[in-house]
């Protein structure tokens, strides 16, 4: 099924068809796919939404800039729209990030709120991340020592290695809204979430390291923090069924 948002056709799934609503936003590139197995259970109780964000899945890539609040706003329009009143949005990564904007800075109603190794805190500084940058802008100053119908190849073979994986794959019309998201620092509206919100997280996690995840802990007024030792960015696939365990229990928690 499909929903439209700023003349942008949205692919979303829905599973089970119980009286109340989970809605899951998964990490940048990621669809039904990775969180399939936690989606079989939850659907048996209660009824599951899940998005594909332009670009991924079935949803054509966007033609124009969006920024982190154009997608928590088109979630938000779909919500309303579909009159779905979620019990519980789940955020991996990326969907953590749209799940800190809806309830810190858009004020949307959601009563608990689980992020998985959200982003949203910008990564620090290192000699190695200094370096690279500087490394890769001498570099692109030789191309103009090249002949000019070498230069093209030259500036692709640059970008294959520096750029990241999530970047390099894009669509080059993504690529500056991806830039835009990633600069994004949402520490601002952390101590602004009202939702009860419970943080899972891997503790070798590389992407969004741990040190993220206390953070949080700190600025989020109410919050837990469980930690899964031996784990990476994708803690919820590696222990999916201990993470159902403690969905269903966060759930039910008074």
């Amino acid at each position: 099924m499909f929903y439209q948002f700023q003349n942008t056709n949205i692919h979303y799934q829905i599973f089970g068809n119980g009286k109340e609503a989970i809605v899951i936003l998964p990490g940048w590139g990621d669809t039904a796919c990775t969180f399939q197995e936690i989606i079989s259970i939850l659907e048996k109780e209660y009824t599951v939404y899940i998005f594909d964000y332009p670009g991924f899945g079935k949803s054509p890539p966007l033609n124009t800039l969006w920024t982190i609040y154009d997608y928590a706003y088109c979630v938000k329009s779909f919500l309303e729209e579909k009159q779905i009143t979620p019990i519980l949005l789940i955020g991996h990564s990326f969907g953590g990030r749209l799940a800190i904007v809806l309830n810190g800075y858009i004020k949307l109603f959601l009563p608990k709120v689980l992020l998985i190794d959200s982003a949203g805190i910008p990564p620090k500084k290192t000699i190695r991340s200094i370096f690279r940058k500087y490394s890769y802008r001498f570099l692109k100053k030789i191309q103009y020592f090249l002949p000019k119908r070498k230069r093209k190849q030259y500036l692709n073979f640059l970008f294959s290695k520096y750029a990241s994986f999530d970047y390099y794959n894009l669509p080059s019309s993504m690529r500056l809204t991806f830039q835009q998201i990633i600069r994004e620092d949402l520490r601002k509206y952390l101590n602004n979430i009202t939702s009860e919100v419970l943080l899972l997280w891997g503790k070798e996690d590389k992407d969004t390291p741990i040190r993220d995840a206390y953070i949080m802990k700190k600025k989020i007024p109410n919050s837990e923090l469980i930690v899964f030792e031996r784990s990476g960015h994708f803690s919820y696939l590696e222990n999916p069924y201990l993470t159902v365990k403690i969905i269903l229990a966060f759930l039910k928690e008074e």
